[in-house]
């Protein structure tokens, strides 16, 4: 006796949600090939050229791929902070300021403390994770006992872990840097305290690895464990939560606590297998980046993977191009943030309003007939 049962996968590809997914995705990639395409030809160059030359710079060679690799990796931290908070209902929009104290906390301990190597490397990222949460903590215990929203803390905990961190650098660890140098930076940190590279001549380090995990960490704990169920219906609805049993307080905490950690993480990777030294404005809104990769993923910690990939072939590609044309590199930028306005569009909202008002002028025009053809009668 056949099967006739259709697999899964092509089950769900008739789901209408999936559906209007997969437009979103095909009408934003296209409007940006169109819009892309008109904003290159206004500055005189060819978009031919220039896609050619994108993926050049980020496929055309070992150093290009690695390159790729490094510019993914903070992508991916920052998206799965960015994940784990909206998937449970948390506005955590400081990610670039937990990235901040995280970098800061591991040059220091990178820089000052003598450890063996991959003890001082481990030392350094579990540390800049813990201070991302301490720093999230603040916002998170006065939403709690204060319902103040994070939305707001959050936001501002940035700027003043921006300032903070430069701060401490400038006339705690290094007084008398100022006199010498503009930029704001610590000592670099410790052969010891480095991690490997994937790629020889590159920055991508082992760095892209631990991205990689937590991606992978973040999709098991959502998926199939109880915590997960408990961290996604405490967002979703906390009375129905708090009714099931759930400890919403602890429930509500672990959520910051994760997102936290892994955004001060991501700061610590940077430090340990990027720039080996905290240097103010080392960011450059990777945390920003990774609230919008988060929600263009649709905030699939799987999907995250492939969208920071692309993220950061574009990075990568982008810088090239600007090198061999006079196309500057905030083209791409811009291009990047019109695809993140054309994903955000409510395509299914728009549909059933033209369905609606499609079905009233169909009803109203037979009621026009039948109307018609009474006083025929």
């Amino acid at each position: 006796m056949q099967n006739n049962k259709t697999p899964k996968i092509f089950v769900n590809l008739f789901n209408p949600e999936v559906k209007i997914g997969i437009l979103r995705y095909v009408i934003s990639f296209f409007g940006v090939i169109i819009l892309g395409s008109a904003l290159i030809i206004f500055q005189n160059e060819d978009p031919v050229n220039a896609a050619k030359l994108i993926l050049e710079g980020s496929f055309g060679s070992m150093t290009a791929i690695g390159n790729t690799l490094r510019w993914t990796t903070p992508c991916m931290l920052t998206g799965a902070a960015g994940i784990i908070a909206f998937k449970s209902g948390i506005n955590n929009l400081g990610i670039e300021g937990q990235m901040y104290v995280g970098a800061l906390t591991a040059a220091i301990v990178g820089f000052a403390v003598e450890l063996p190597p991959v003890l001082h490397v481990a030392a350094c990222i579990v540390m800049a994770g813990i201070a991302g949460v301490l720093w999230v903590l603040v916002p998170a215990l006065m939403r709690l006992f204060f319902n103040i929203n994070e939305y707001v803390t959050t936001m501002m905990m940035n700027f003043v872990a921006m300032l903070l961190t430069d701060y401490i650098t400038l006339w705690i660890i290094m007084p008398g840097f100022k006199e010498t140098s503009t930029t704001i930076r610590t000592p670099s940190i410790l052969s010891s305290a480095k991690l490997p590279t994937i790629i020889r001549g590159t920055s991508a380090s082992y760095g892209f690895y631990i991205a990689l995990f937590i991606c992978l960490f973040v999709y098991v704990l959502y998926k199939y464990t109880i915590k997960g169920y408990e961290l996604k219906q405490v967002g979703d609805n906390i009375k129905f939560a708090k009714a099931g049993g759930v400890n919403t307080t602890r429930t509500f905490i672990s959520i910051f606590v994760l997102s936290g950690f892994i955004a001060g993480v991501c700061g610590g990777i940077e430090v340990t297998g990027g720039y080996y030294r905290y240097i103010s404005n080392f960011s450059s809104t990777m945390g920003w980046d990774g609230i919008m990769i988060a929600n263009i993923s649709g905030r699939n910690p799987i999907a995250l993977i492939f969208v920071s990939f692309v993220w950061g072939m574009l990075k990568t590609g982008a810088m090239h191009m600007e090198r061999a044309t006079t196309l500057n590199r905030l083209t791409v930028n811009l291009l990047q943030m019109i695809f993140v306005l054309l994903v955000s569009i409510n395509y299914e909202g728009i549909i059933n309003h033209i369905k609606d008002k499609w079905n009233k002028r169909k009803m109203k025009n037979q009621m026009a007939k039948a109307k018609e053809g009474h006083y025929v009668q």
